[in-house]
């Protein structure tokens, strides 16, 4: 299974990645991960990344598209890959097709994992971070366990109602036309990310079926 997952922030989709990743046995690719691997390892693109990273310029879309291709090849993407953060736009789109068509890979599906604007700046605006843990709680949705794990939980400054609308926005204005692109090719596949994680799970087992 060769996929790309997409949906808004807040939708969950690192939770049902990694358990897709185990369910199926296929890579996660993480456009960020993926960048920050290449450097370390010093490839040829990662070192091209690199220096437009530390000029604070955002790395070109032919670069990133290079990198995913290189990532794809690898033993362990033999079977299949599921790839997050890229595209984010139509142009990317676009080009990541053309270049996986040359290389002779097609997209299988396109998950789209959908949760209302209001709930998903409700699970943002109520999330907190275990700093000695690392754990991600919720206040209502997924509480700490004590008073002591409570109080030392820390929230996010882009965990405002402000900033996840305006996140928002912007998916909704570069990201969501993806939607009707992959819909128009038949790959697309739509999933109510509302309820529990392993509700969530059981919609996409049968959306990626379908």
């Amino acid at each position: 299974m060769r996929m790309i997952l997409i949906g808004p922030p807040g939708a969950g989709k690192g939770t049902q990645a990694a358990r897709l990743v185990d369910k199926l046995q296929i890579p996660h690719i993480s456009s960020g991960d993926m960048l920050r691997a290449a450097v370390k390892e010093g490839t040829k693109l990662g070192l091209e990344a690199d220096g437009y990273m530390k000029a604070g310029k955002l790395v070109p879309d032919d670069v990133v598209i290079g990198m995913i291709l290189e990532r794809i090849a690898k033993p362990d993407a033999a079977g299949g890959f599921m790839l997050d953060g890229f595209p984010r736009t139509i142009p990317q789109a676009e080009a990541l097709e053309g270049a996986m068509a040359k290389a002779g890979v097609t997209i299988d599906r396109v998950l789209l994992i959908e949760v209302p604007d209001e709930l998903l700046v409700e699970r943002g605006v109520g999330r907190r971070n275990d700093p000695l843990t690392g754990k991600i709680y919720h206040l209502k949705f997924d509480p700490p366990p004590s008073q002591d794990v409570a109080e030392r939980l820390v929230h996010r400054k882009d965990d405002t109602a402000e900033a996840i609308t305006e996140r928002l926005k912007y998916y909704g204005s570069w990201t969501s036309p993806l939607i009707p692109f992959y819909d128009a090719k038949g790959v697309l596949r739509r999933v109510d990310g509302v309820g529990t994680p392993d509700e969530v799970t059981a919609r996409i087992t049968t959306a990626l079926a379908s």
